[in-house]
């Protein structure tokens, strides 16, 4: 699956190409500026031979049924054949998912998708019997097959297996289940499709005297512009259309804490947060102490926001004024290959090897998909697989620096890849989503120290500075805010009392009050900024970005200081072959403790102060 996230790039120009009437076709652009797909297949072609193929063979597993308790051999054999189907999903499911990427209007490459998707769910309904068949396996049989050498290269996944045991249910039980998931997760489409599609929020005139569509994408990047009123009138406008709908987001969202919590009862979890928090094997406690060590240091955020009174020199603030860059965006030019020398220059701690495979990567085997062209997919990403290098999406503008950053940070989810595959079986390569974020952000932190050490120019110390402390901002205490609401709501839900519109509203304004402080003013319309978080829809995943970028600061902090990166690559080289908290404790970093957390804090405090400074 692709890893990474969605830069505004609205109102941004560039000879690179950022408006329609200099817009290239994929047809025109150089393929030196476009990823490499050869490593994967050779050509449509060749995918359509494997996917024929796969279609024709993934059937055979449905023969081995009722053979994984007989020898520990006839095991090994069930899950070499499911490997095999899983190596060869993943080549094609990273072949047509980037080809869609790099064009979405072509109807060949969403018929591949499709096709795909298709085949997927077929696979995985033969393949069902799989986990429940292992789980029945009796404990002494099951201890007894582990010590067989024939199941060494899957001892890792037959344990992860089976320590879902006790909240697997009965063959009947989970064919209800089975059956039920699509009506349990009906929210998710609900949502999208009223967010998406439904929903329309007309037109804002901007700074510029200019008609801009207001959209979800858009509605970010106007409260960005310096012009208060084109903020205000941009939220207004944006928060008009959730009222309209407030009642139906409501009702999904209520569904989609319902489906949580009656999953976790179905098998028998103490609560739905610990339902999601137990296939990582992370404890409630980190949970919890992230929320206790952000809310202790919520002064220090208030104090941000009292600066960015001051500086703006408003009367009052509001959480619409608090996205407004407090310095003015770099204005420069920094074409892509230089900007991979940054990127590379800022990398210098981890050492050669690392520089070197990511720079033969971005600058000759053309990892890369560089710039926009008609049909793209927004934003960035980086997709990695075990078979085929780890690709980067980008839509980079030379006139925009923070594209800078979102190279160095897709960079890193690249190179997280290359060494867990390079170190790890097929098996045991995929990091799970807890670590995920951990590398990109360590990439990031590298190259605004570099950047710090490479000028005294106050202004550009400024900007790196004020980027730093927004994103830390809105990773560590907005993240953080995002996942105690989803603990509350749960909490609700579970103790039987009733989520409705505004039962959502009180839960969330005390959140607001709390996080923003007396000196901001909330608006009553910020209330239903609840309704439209996608995260909210598929909870208990957000705080994952608040202790990634904590247990990034903490590594970065240590190979900048030491100079010793040994413990980091052991990091990037574990891939999933531990539990996420083990991972990290063997790289230097407890999640266990508040210690990181805490850390990343004092980061933030200390760059407030010394963003306050330079903009005295």
């Amino acid at each position: 699956m692709p890893i990474g996230y969605q830069t505004p790039t609205a109102f941004m120009n560039s000879s690179e190409g950022t408006g329609a009437a200099t817009l290239k076709t994929r047809a025109e652009v150089s393929s030196a500026d476009t990823w490499d797909l050869t490593p994967i297949f050779p050509g449509d072609d060749a995918w359509e031979a494997e996917f024929e193929g796969l279609g024709g063979r993934y059937v055979g597993i449905t023969a081995l049924r009722g053979t994984l308790g007989r020898s520990a051999a006839d095991l090994a054999a069930v899950m070499a054949f499911e490997t095999s189907l899983d190596r060869s999903t993943e080549r094609l499911g990273q072949y047509a998912s980037l080809r869609v990427s790099e064009d979405s209007s072509h109807a060949s490459a969403l018929d591949r998708e499709g096709r795909f998707s298709s085949l997927c769910a077929k696979i995985s309904e033969a393949c069902s019997w799989v986990a429940p068949e292992i789980q029945r396996i009796p404990d002494e049989t099951f201890t007894d097959f582990l010590e067989d050498p024939v199941l060494a290269d899957w001892k890792i996944s037959l344990l992860r297996i089976r320590r879902l045991k006790p909240h697997i249910l009965g063959n009947a039980e989970e064919r209800l289940i089975s059956l039920a998931m699509p009506s349990l997760g009906g929210h998710h489409e609900t949502f999208s499709q009223l967010t998406n599609v439904d929903m329309t929020f007309g037109k804002i005139t901007d700074d510029r005297g200019q008609e801009v569509e207001l959209t979800q994408s858009s509605f970010s990047s106007l409260l960005q512009r310096p012009d208060r009123g084109v903020r205000k009138a941009a939220f207004e406008k944006f928060y008009a259309e959730f009222d309209d709908h407030k009642f139906t987001l409501a009702s999904a969202l209520s569904s989609s804490v319902k489906a949580d919590v009656f999953l976790s009862r179905a098998r028998n979890y103490p609560s739905a947060r610990e339902a999601s928090l137990f296939p990582d094997k992370v404890p409630v406690s980190v949970y919890d102490n992230l929320i206790s060590a952000v809310r202790s240091r919520l002064p220090v955020l208030h104090g941000y926001y009292a600066l960015r009174q001051r500086i703006f020199n408003l009367p009052d603030l509001h959480v619409y004024d608090t996205y407004a860059p407090m310095v003015a965006a770099v204005q420069t030019e920094v074409v892509f290959d230089e900007a991979t020398e940054m990127v590379l220059r800022s990398l210098a701690p981890l050492g050669e090897e690392y520089v070197t495979i990511l720079g033969r990567g971005l600058q000759e085997e053309r990892w890369c998909d560089r710039y926009e062209n008609k049909g793209k997919r927004s934003g960035a990403f980086s997709y990695g697989t075990y078979q085929a290098p780890p690709y980067i999406l980008m839509n980079y503008k030379k006139d925009v620096f923070s594209d800078i950053y979102t190279l160095a940070h897709e960079a890193g989810h690249s190179m997280h890849t290359w060494y867990a595959r390079r170190a790890q079986s097929f098996q045991n390569y995929h990091y799970p989503i807890f670590l995920a974020e951990v590398a990109s952000t360590f990439n990031e932190i590298l190259l605004t120290e570099h950047l710090l050490a490479s000028t005294q120019d106050r202004s550009m110390r400024a900007y790196l500075i004020n980027r730093q402390v927004d994103d830390l901002r809105g990773t560590l205490f907005r993240q953080t805010m995002f996942a105690e609401f989803e603990k509350l709501t749960h909490e609700a839900e579970e103790s039987g009392a009733a989520l409705t519109l505004e039962s959502f509203r009180t839960l969330y304004r005390g959140l607001l009050d709390d996080y923003f402080g007396p000196g901001v003013t909330i608006d009553p319309e910020l209330e239903l900024e609840c309704l439209r978080i996608p995260h909210f829809y598929s909870a208990f995943y957000v705080y994952k970005y608040a202790t990634g970028i904590s247990a990034a600061i903490t590594l970065a902090d240590g190979v900048l200081k030491s100079g010793q990166t040994e413990r980091y690559f052991g990091f990037l080289s574990s891939g999933g072959s531990k539990f996420p908290i083990e991972t990290l404790v063997e790289a230097g970093v407890d999640m266990n403790s508040p210690a990181p957390v805490n850390a990343a804090l004092d980061l933030f405090e200390r760059r407030v102060a010394e963003l306050e400074e330079l903009l005295s």
